[in-house]
């Protein structure tokens, strides 16, 4: 059974009231990809702008103050959601961007150091023979920034395989987690296989040879308890669209000693400490990592994300979706001619269930979905490289969150049969 009352949560979204295809009542099981907005979220970011929008930081008129406090206060519930120190939270635009600037603290410290070893934290600098470890199954803004690191770098880029049931081989993990390791960056649940990973062993397993440990929290912190701390990582990015919020905010926390260390990405305005006319010196974190005017109305609406989701409870989250994952493998593995890529149970495995259908391209299975209101993902996922691991050009993905319930799996399961049946593969 689910927990949620599904029926009062789904009136609080005015999009999911949306008809499409001629009048189809719209089923989004689309989550994965991004979120839908509560009316709450999209009120807090209206009433800043009627109320409130001014530039943060700067300026010392009223409206000024009620903006810089209304951000620092974002700050602060969003911190608090996964356990943080306000001083420890970055925003950037998205995860993306929070990946690429640790990614950048690598490839910048090593430039840096080429002609001031003094002036950045040798932990930062990199050189042909250190090594980077990803697993096989990260989304691609946790694998190309680290293959330009490598690139810039001379580093070497090494991975943790996959099991044929979609985790993590860590039979050899010795050998691949070594003394020349610097980083372990690795997702905490694949957007793809909907695997939930060991991260706190592996970040323990990165410490122990004094590397530095970072998580993609992108699909978890959405949809579990999570608290960056116990996780045991020095970084964890994820993104505000997924977890109800806005686009174009996300979020980078780290530990004080690591963020103290790291060299910036974005240089300009409101992250400076000195500007002379032949050098900078920079402010203390998190403003050394938010240069220009911020993501303000984003945060305003990503806090009351978190208030949204804080107020019916993570741990009811996590068994709701729990009991919707269960339900969807079922009777996913019940249909003749589908299998699912990825844990085929829901033991430690999230609601991000990719399947194939034997004679279909995943394109006619979304097409087919979509033309009974039905909204799912098709293609690779930006994770490319799982897909070629389990021999699939691309799958369907069904990822429904907490305004989903039985109702909407059986919906798309009829929808899948019926493309079966359309494309007469499974007569």
């Amino acid at each position: 059974m689910t927990l949620l009352d599904v029926a009062a949560i789904k009136a609080d979204f005015p999009i999911l009231s949306t008809t499409v295809r001629g009048g189809q009542p719209l089923v989004y099981l689309d989550s994965g990809a991004t979120s839908q907005k509560p009316g709450v979220v999209l009120d807090a970011e209206r009433n800043f702008y009627e109320h409130a929008n001014a530039a943060v930081h700067r300026g010392a008129h009223a409206l000024a103050e009620e903006a810089t406090d209304a951000f620092e206060d974002a700050r602060r519930t969003i911190a608090s959601f996964v356990g943080a120190r306000s001083e420890d939270l970055v925003f950037t635009k998205n995860a993306t961007e929070s990946l690429n600037l640790a990614a950048y603290a690598f490839s910048n410290a090593t430039a840096i150091a080429h002609f001031d070893a003094h002036a950045v934290n040798p932990r930062f600098v990199l050189k042909p023979g250190d090594t980077i470890v990803v697993t096989e199954m990260e989304h691609h803004a946790n694998l190309v920034p680290w293959q330009e690191v490598c690139r810039k770098t001379g580093a070497t880029l090494r991975w943790i395989p996959l099991t044929d049931d979609g985790r993590l081989d860590l039979s050899n993990i010795d050998s691949i987690i070594d003394k020349t390791t610097k980083v372990v960056s690795v997702v905490h649940q694949s957007n793809i296989l909907g695997t939930i990973n060991q991260v706190r062993f592996l970040m323990d397993r990165a410490h122990d040879v004094q590397a530095v440990g970072i998580i993609d929290g992108c699909q978890s912190i959405p949809h579990m308890p999570v608290d960056v701390v116990e996780l045991g990582a020095d970084l964890v990015a994820w993104s505000g669209h997924k977890m109800l919020g806005p686009t174009g905010i996300g979020c980078l926390w780290g530990t004080e000693e690591v963020l103290n260390a790291m060299p910036p990405f974005l240089t300009g305005g409101s992250m400076i400490q000195m500007v002379e006319m032949d050098k900078s010196t920079f402010a203390l974190p998190p403003a050394k990592f938010e240069a220009g005017t911020p993501m303000v109305a984003q945060a305003v609406g990503l806090a009351a994300a978190a208030r949204y989701l804080d107020n019916i409870g993570m741990d009811n989250v996590a068994a709701h979706e729990h009991a919707l994952t269960q339900y969807t493998v079922n009777l996913l593995n019940a249909l003749d001619g589908v299998r699912i890529i990825g844990p085929a149970n829901s033991t430690d495995r999230g609601s991000a269930i990719s399947f194939v259908v034997d004679g279909l391209h995943p394109h006619d299975v979304g097409q087919v979905l979509d033309s009974t209101g039905v909204a799912v993902r098709v293609g690779h996922h930006c994770a490319w490289p799982t897909c070629r691991r389990f021999g699939v050009p691309s799958t369907t993905r069904i990822s429904p969150y907490i305004y989903n319930d039985f109702s909407d799996i059986d919906k798309a399961v009829l929808g899948i049969q019926a493309a079966q049946e359309f494309f007469g593969v499974n007569a």
